[in-house]
């Protein structure tokens, strides 16, 4: 089959071309040598999924790792696992998405559904972004509360200024970005790693974690931190990003150039991704050592965290080092969801805003709130806001993940890319599944 056969294949189950691209000041702005050896091809589309990993560690999971780890200890750490492979596979199909037909998800949504619903849709999204926002914002104030002693309020107003450092990433080029925020990962990891090397967990208990229970459907509680780290894992407004992001590579436009290109970036998503296992396992592996078994199965705020650590693993290097970690989390998160947010908004509505305006909206939606909070019910407020924006994450991933599924598995859309039976099998499991767990989810708060 030829790339024009296959681009009128792909085009049949479309409403209408994809005219307008994503992301247009860095669509297909970074070159992949068609002849080059397979490590250089491999570097090429290396950096986008190290974007979407970001999503998968910012401040909403360490309240929820965090809160998980001191109350149960290594029992949820089966959550993590279920979570980051349920991402892997949805991470995949936003690559499969993008390369194959030429759209993110805003667009394939906008194309696919009626008005009326695509708007609905785009309005989920953006709830989802403020929660995620909510969530970065909150932990950045944290963190500078903890390194400066920047008293909270000023510290969630002083996060509206990072929009000055993506404008900064962004002028350099897009590689700059995807390096500054695989530094910071960096740094994330490190910190990490000398935590577990101070608390030295068990790791029998620790691979006892990984093995999933029915205690967690059964037990309330627990349920509803399952289901925040679940919210705080798979992001929804990362499948848009992803999608889109993934379209920032000029690599050959025939059948087969865009089979490899899918193959290395889902290379680039899943790596990244373990990467981002790692890290969130490692931030309860740390509480459930540090706290849960010691007796303080209460703990679920960061900053009540930072102040044990300390005095419990005899070490006033691991305060430091989780304040840094934190920071660097809030850092990165923030540069993802504005451009999450650019791609949303463009894709559903066909509206450009300057990056400096798209983030200053976002941040004030999300800002007005967390001032409220941090001004009436301090430390305490933070914490439950933080795990609350990740049970409202889960509960809008639903309204991303059916169209990524159902538009990749629809050979009239997708042509010869479509899902192997395998893939949409896994594909259409993970999806009953997150609607199952919040719909119990939902159950539990009515009743």
């Amino acid at each position: 089959m030829s790339s024009n056969e296959q681009s009128a294949v792909a085009l049949e189950g479309w409403r209408e071309p994809a005219a307008v691209v994503s992301l247009p000041e860095v669509h297909r702005s970074i070159p992949v040598a068609a002849g080059s050896s397979f490590w250089r091809r491999l570097f090429a589309f290396a950096g986008p999924g190290y974007l979407v990993a970001v999503g998968y560690m910012d401040p909403g999971n360490w309240a929820t790792d965090i809160a998980g780890g001191s109350a149960f200890g290594y029992t949820l750490l089966s959550v993590i696992l279920l979570s980051n492979l349920m991402a892997i596979v949805l991470q995949a199909l936003a690559v499969r998405l993008g390369i194959a037909t030429g759209r993110d998800l805003a667009q394939a949504c906008r194309d696919h559904y009626s008005p009326p619903t695509a708007m609905s849709l785009w309005v989920v999204c953006e709830l989802a972004i403020i929660a995620c926002d909510l969530a970065e914002l909150i932990g950045t104030a944290i963190a500078l509360n903890l390194l400066f002693g920047i008293p909270l309020v000023w510290g969630v107003c002083l996060t509206a200024l990072d929009v000055l450092l993506l404008l900064l990433l962004q002028q350099r080029g897009f590689r700059w970005l995807e390096a500054f925020v695989l530094s910071l990962l960096i740094v994330i990891g490190v910190c990490f790693a000398g935590q577990i090397a101070l608390a030295q967990p068990s790791l029998t208990a620790i691979l006892g974690g990984f093995v999933p229970t029915a205690q967690i459907v059964r037990d309330p509680a627990m349920l509803y931190i399952a289901i925040g780290i679940l919210g705080a894992t798979v992001m929804p407004h990362n499948l848009y990003l992803h999608s889109a992001i993934v379209q920032t590579r000029r690599f050959e436009q025939s059948v087969s150039g865009k089979k490899q290109a899918i193959r290395f970036a889902t290379v680039d998503s899943t790596v990244a991704l373990m990467l981002a296992l790692a890290i969130n396992a490692a931030i309860l592996i740390v509480a459930a050592a540090t706290f849960h078994f010691n007796g303080r199965t209460d703990v679920v705020e960061i900053q009540e965290a930072h102040a044990l650590l300390a005095p419990m693993l005899g070490a006033p290097l691991a305060s430091a080092l989780f304040a840094v970690a934190l920071l660097a989390s809030g850092q990165n998160s923030a540069v993802t969801a504005t451009l999450a947010g650019q791609v949303v908004m463009e894709g559903f509505l066909r509206i450009r805003l300057p990056a400096w305006l798209r983030r200053m909206i976002t941040r004030l939606l999300a800002i007005l709130p967390s001032v409220r909070v941090t001004a009436l019910w301090g430390d305490s407020g933070t914490a439950k806001l933080l795990v609350f924006s990740q049970v409202v994450l889960s509960m809008q991933l639903p309204f991303a993940v059916i169209p990524l599924v159902r538009f990749t598995t629809d050979r009239a859309k997708m042509g010869t890319f479509v899902n192997p039976r395998w893939l949409s099998a896994i594909a259409w499991l993970v999806a009953a599944l997150i609607v199952a767990l919040n719909l119990k989810l939902l159950v539990d708060v009515i009743f």
